[in-house]
């Protein structure tokens, strides 16, 4: 009996990691990061058991908080939708990791997701990648979740869908967003990003008509990224959207 449990163990451990998906370590070439101000050279690619080199696919941009800030850039995939990629053998992105470094490179300040920065990244993606451009999804958490909002406003036109989690985005913005889905998290009793700053944004979306989806979660603090990620239905969600 012992051997059969052994044998048992064993073989749901080598399926488990059969199942799991590594991410790839990729980098900007110097050409182009020269250009940029708070970015790491390098970013995590986790590609499809069914990546190819002919077939093109749906691509999500997943951009971490503020706590994953650095050079080291295995610490981007300490939350988000890594955990998916990883686990799940039919995960159907093409997901790419970059990092914001913890100092802007030029001058004083404190790094933070520039949208400069993310278009030229975008730009050496999709030119290396098999990418689906009609299908290209962005989302983020907390400081993340201030630069999604703020990347798609700056460019809408690169996204077929954007769900930013606990993070603000500005009112202001509303008339470039309306025509782009969106679908916010945020818990209530978020201790670190009030709730506000995404209620803001989404009373000026409804204000314009715009195509807004919010979920509040009761009784949730800053972590409103765990449960949102492990959600089957916004994966469903991001694919059932492409643009025209």
């Amino acid at each position: 009996m012992k051997l059969l449990s052994y044998l048992a163990v064993f073989l749901f451990a080598t399926s488990f990691l059969q199942a799991q998906v590594k991410p790839e370590t990729a980098q900007i070439p110097d050409s182009v990061f020269s250009k940029t101000v708070s970015i790491n050279k390098d970013f995590l690619v986790y590609k499809p058991k069914n990546y190819t080199s002919e077939k093109t696919l749906p691509l999500m941009i997943f951009l971490h908080g503020m706590g994953e800030r650095g050079s080291d850039i295995l610490k981007a995939k300490k939350h988000g939708p890594s955990k998916e990629a990883e686990s799940k053998k039919d995960f159907p992105f093409l997901l790419v990791v970059p990092q914001c470094l913890k100092d802007i490179k030029a001058g004083k300040g404190k790094g933070w997701w520039k949208p400069n920065d993310l278009e030229l990244l975008l730009k050496h993606v999709k030119k290396n990648y098999k990418v689906d451009e009609k299908r290209i999804y962005l989302t983020g958490l907390s400081m993340g979740g201030f630069g999604s909002w703020a990347w798609a406003a700056k460019s809408p036109k690169h996204f077929a869908a954007v769900a930013p989690i606990c993070g603000g985005g500005n009112p202001k913005a509303a008339k470039s967003l309306k025509k782009l889905p969106i679908w916010t998290f945020h818990g209530d009793k978020d201790n670190v990003v009030n709730i506000k700053k995404t209620q803001v944004i989404v009373d000026a979306l409804k204000k314009a008509k715009g195509n807004i989806k919010f979920t509040i979660y009761p009784g949730v603090k800053h972590d409103s990224w765990t449960q949102t990620y492990a959600n089957p239905e916004l994966y469903t969600w991001f694919l059932s959207h492409s643009k025209k």
